[in-house]
């Protein structure tokens, strides 16, 4: 392997062993906001576990009792969470 190769390999493996944690963090963020949206609306969740994303502000959250809810911005900018 030539030494321009063994360069990129380094540059690649470093890239994604910084990506990784990044992408992580911003998953535990989200599932602590759908939590604490979920718990604001009054519905029972207790935490959520999961988030699928189906767009920008529309996730589908999975919440650790089991129950699933569609949470979304309406289209009069308000946060509505529908169980699934």
């Amino acid at each position: 392997m030539g030494t321009c190769m063994k360069r990129w390999a380094l540059i690649a493996a470093t890239a994604i062993c910084v990506a990784a944690p990044a992408h992580a963090a911003d998953d535990a963020a989200l599932m602590k906001d759908l939590t604490a949206v979920i718990a604001l609306l009054g519905l029972p969740c207790g935490q959520v576990v999961s988030a699928d994303r189906k767009g920008e502000n529309d996730h589908i959250a999975t919440c650790k009792d089991g129950n699933r809810y569609h949470v979304f911005v309406n289209a009069e900018g308000r946060v509505v969470a529908r169980k699934q």
